[in-house]
């Protein structure tokens, strides 16, 4: 009888296999979790994973009323272990066993994000342990302003973890971009693979093809010759909305601005601005700092932040203003527009950089930031390390 029922069952159009059924049902029970019971019972192999998923995902239900059961019926017999049971750190411990990298990012970032699983940050091995990403990054600077005063530390240390991450993969490539224009030279006494010329190479050996094989031989190799800036004096005011979508932009920010005032010649604000801005100049040389001390969510006047940087300027014609924005304004367009154009007319170099996603999406105002635009604010969508670049060619 049971092999004519699998035989009929999978002789039906659209129907699985006895062994895909169970996989699926398997998957189920995980997606559902202890709340599924007893319609999809937990297969005996799966224990240790239902529990390190239970143990975040169960606050889905109790956050709805749903009693920290092991089923409909409420058995507590049945569901493994309630999430007291577990102190955090094992958790993680068992977590970083049972999943790849990226499932384990997403534990830990719905852990500390999504459903308050803060008590992450209070044991010190759970926090130098986490994978730290921007991403995870970005959500915990959306929650800082509900973490208890007594996990500060744990979010400081953790934070301070992903901006060591951060500044490891932009330092080199923003330093070496505002180290100096490259300066084109037929031949260069420093020869290295970064420098290589490949246009002028090829160029400078055209008179080396050999006609029946097409191959060229090359005799004359040229690379590129840099010279370091020299006289760099440029004041550069950063100003960074911290409206609730800035999240990312906000910790990458952070970041370059450090890096940008840690170069000779560079004279760096940083200021952050919803609706009121609060110059962080004094701290721009720790990005942690500077974190730790903004605050998302609120409005949004870039218009006052614009006038606030207009205050700033003594030496217009060697002045970069940066704005770092979505340009979603929520005070007056026309006077936003105003003191752009008027900064642009005392030869002040204004910039804007479009906000970014967690995911590196772009998403900004395009109706506030064509209007900037024809008036003068050069405007672009681009990571840090584009910015230097950006940021040589203007100061060049």
């Amino acid at each position: 009888m049971t092999e004519m029922t699998r035989s009929t069952s999978s002789d039906r159009p659209g129907s699985w296999k006895h062994s895909d059924q169970e996989l699926a049902a398997r998957r189920w029970r995980m997606v559902l979790g202890r709340y599924a019971e007893p319609a999809l019972p937990r297969s005996w192999q799966d224990a240790e994973l239902d529990e390190a998923l239970g143990y975040v995902y169960d606050r889905e239900y109790t956050g709805r009323g749903h009693r920290l059961g092991g089923g409909a019926s409420g058995d507590q017999s049945r569901g493994g272990p309630a999430p007291s049971v577990l102190r955090a750190v094992d958790w993680l411990d068992g977590a970083r066993r049972l999943f790849p990298v990226s499932t384990l990012e997403r534990l830990e970032s719905d852990a500390l994000t999504r459903y308050g699983l803060t008590e992450l940050l209070e044991e010190p091995a759970a926090v130098d342990s986490i994978d730290t990403s921007a991403e995870l990054g970005a959500a915990l600077l959306r929650i800082k302003g509900t973490i208890s005063p007594q996990l500060t530390e744990g979010l400081r240390a953790l934070i301070a973890r992903i901006v060591a991450d951060i500044m490891e993969q932009l330092h080199r490539p923003m330093t070496t971009a505002l180290s100096g224009p490259r300066r084109r030279a037929s031949t260069s006494p420093y020869a290295s693979a970064r420098d290589f010329d490949w246009r002028r190479t090829i160029t400078a050996n055209l008179g080396n093809v050999d006609p029946e094989t097409g191959r060229m031989i090359v005799e004359d190799v040229r690379f590129m010759a840099r010279q370091r800036r020299r006289n760099l004096t440029w004041d550069v005011i950063i100003l960074v909305d911290q409206s609730a979508s800035m999240a990312s932009s906000l910790l990458h920010s952070a970041v370059m601005a450090s890096i940008l005032a840690g170069l000779p010649g560079l004279s760096v604000r940083l200021a952050v601005f919803d609706t009121t801005v609060v110059d962080l100049s004094n701290m721009v040389h720790d990005p942690v700092e500077v974190l730790m001390t903004s605050q998302l969510g609120g409005g949004t006047d870039i218009a006052n932040a614009v006038g606030y940087a207009a205050e700033a300027v003594t030496s217009p014609s060697r002045t970069i203003v940066t704005v770092i924005s979505d340009f979603e304004e929520g005070g007056s367009v026309s006077t936003l527009v105003k003191r752009v154009r008027d900064l642009v007319a005392q030869g002040v170099t204004v910039l804007g950089l479009a906000s970014l996603s967690d995911e590196g999406r772009v998403w900004y105002d395009r109706d506030v930031a064509e209007r900037l635009a024809e008036v003068g604010m050069r405007i672009a969508a681009m990571t840090p390390d584009r910015f230097a670049t950006w940021l040589a060619e203007v100061t060049a």
